[in-house]
């Protein structure tokens, strides 16, 4: 059993850190707070707090190409997910749940396949799953 949690919290961690740096984060991050502070309301806020610390250290460290960094923060949030996942067998299924979601979130790689047809087709052709500003052709 103590193997099954200790890999859960290395995924949950790997995956959180990935999920700090994208555009997925805040509702991440509502996730992983609930998932702390489930019945104590106090430890959430808490956590709330050093996702968000940890947050901005993982953007840093990205930008700077700083895999030391990153590796230190992900092993902090292994330690904190593995005494949580100890602490609050619940917690195990939420974790799960929030690892999956994230594997199949198309922001972490999925495959997409489309096909045009029918017609002659004389303008921009956009694949994305999101934008944000303005687009502007011609």
């Amino acid at each position: 059993m103590e193997a099954e949690l200790t890999a859960l919290a290395v995924s949950g961690a790997t995956t959180l850190v990935q999920l700090m740096a994208g555009d997925a984060w805040a509702t991440a991050r509502s996730r992983v707070q609930a998932l702390f502070g489930r019945g104590r309301e106090e430890e959430g806020r808490a956590a709330a707090e050093e996702l968000d610390e940890a947050r901005g250290a993982v953007v840093v460290a990205r930008a700077d190409g700083d895999r030391a960094a990153l590796a230190e923060i992900e092993s902090l949030w292994q330690a904190r997910l593995l005494l949580l996942l100890r602490d609050d067998p619940a917690a195990r299924d939420e974790l799960r749940a929030l690892v999956e979601a994230a594997r199949r979130a198309p922001e972490r790689g999925g495959t997409v396949h489309n096909t045009i047809n029918g017609g002659d087709i004389r303008g921009p052709v956009i694949q994305t799953g999101t934008i944000n500003g303005d687009l502007h052709f011609g």
